[in-house]
C-alpha cells in the first residue's frame, strides 16, 4: 500500500445508519483497492450516534430542513461523536481486517474551511467555503486510508458541522477523483413504476430533478442526490449510491459494473 503518488481517488461516503451494520468483507474490499492503484477516503457522518449521546446527557436536539441545529452544548457532542468515537471505530475496523487508516477530521491541517450557514440561523452548522487535500494526500502516500469526520473551521476561529454528503462530495472535486460511492443501506435511487418501487441504474440531473418534485426522493436521499449533483460540477465523472452489504460493492463500483446501485451522471 506504500507511496502512492499518482492514485485513482475513490471517496466513500457511510452514513452514520450504516456503518455498524458494514460487514468486515467490506473492509477487506477496501483495503483491496490499493494493490489495483486506487486509493479510498472515507468521509463518515454519525447521525444515529449522535442522537443517542444527546439523550444520553438530556441534551435537545431540534432539525431544520434536514440539518441539525448545533448550539455550543450540541456542537460539543457532535466533535466529540464524530471526530472520537465513530471515527476511531472506523480506523480500528480497517486495522482489524489487515489495512492501515489515519483518522482525522475536516479541522485537522485546515482540510475543511468552512463558512456559517443561512447566516448563522442554524448555529454552529457550516457550509464549505474551501476543502485542502493535502493531508489526505500524505495520508495515502504514506499507505493510509484517510477517515475524515466532517467538521470545518470557520473564519472566526470555531468549529462547524457539515453535512456529511455534502462533505464527501466537496472532498471528491478536491482530489479529482472520478467516482464518489455514496454507501447507504438501500440499493440506490428507488422509482415507484405501475405501484412498485424499482432500482435506477442509471439517473442523470435532469431524473433528479424530476423526482425530487415528483416525491420519488425524498427524506434522507435529498441530500445525498444534491451532493451528487455538486460533485457532477465540480468535475468528478460519477456518483454511485449503493447498498453497503452487497459482496464486492467497492471493487465493482470503483471497475465501473453497472449492476451496482444507481450512477449518477452529468
Amino acid at each position: 500500500m506504500d507511496n502512492i503518488s499518482q492514485p485513482d481517488w475513490l471517496v466513500i461516503k457511510c452514513g452514520g445508519s450504516t456503518l455498524a451494520a458494514l460487514p468486515d468483507a467490506f473492509f477487506r474490499d477496501m483495503i483491496g483497492l490499493f494493490g489495483r492503484g486506487i486509493a479510498p477516503v472515507i468521509v463518515h457522518g454519525g447521525g444515529p450516534a449522535i442522537n443517542a449521546m444527546l439523550e444520553k446527557l438530556g441534551i435537545e436536539s431540534t432539525f431544520v430542513d434536514g440539518l441539525r441545529v448545533t448550539t455550543p452544548d450540541v456542537l460539543d457532542v457532535v466533535e466529540m461523536v464524530l471526530g472520537g468515537a465513530i471515527n476511531k471505530d472506523i480506523v480500528r475496523r480497517i486495522g482489524q481486517n489487515g489495512g492501515r487508516a489515519a483518522g482525522f477530521s475536516g479541522i485537522d491541517g485546515g482540510t475543511i474551511r468552512a463558512v456559517p450557514k443561512d447566516g448563522g440561523r442554524l448555529g454552529f452548522v457550516g457550509d464549505i467555503a474551501e476543502v485542502d487535500a493535502g493531508l489526505i494526500r500524505a495520508a495515502a502516500a504514506a499507505g493510509y486510508i484517510p477517515v475524515v469526520a466532517p467538521l470545518g473551521l470557520g473564519p472566526d476561529g470555531n468549529t462547524y458541522n457539515i453535512n456529511a454528503d455534502t462533505a464527501a462530495g466537496a472532498v471528491a472535486a478536491a482530489l479529482g477523483a472520478r467516482r464518489l460511492i455514496v454507501v447507504t443501506d438501500v440499493p440506490g435511487i428507488l422509482r415507484t413504476v405501475d405501484g412498485e418501487k424499482r432500482l435506477m441504474p442509471e439517473a442523470s440531473v435532469a431524473d433528479i430533478e424530476a423526482m425530487i418534485r415528483s416525491g420519488d426522493i425524498y427524506g434522507g436521499m435529498i441530500p445525498k442526490v444534491r451532493a451528487a449533483i455538486q460533485c457532477l460540477e465540480g468535475g468528478v465523472r460519477e456518483v454511485v449510491i449503493c447498498d453497503g452489504s452487497m459482496p464486492g460493492v467497492l471493487g465493482r463500483a470503483a471497475s465501473g459494473d453497472p449492476a451496482v446501485g444507481t450512477r449518477v451522471v452529468p
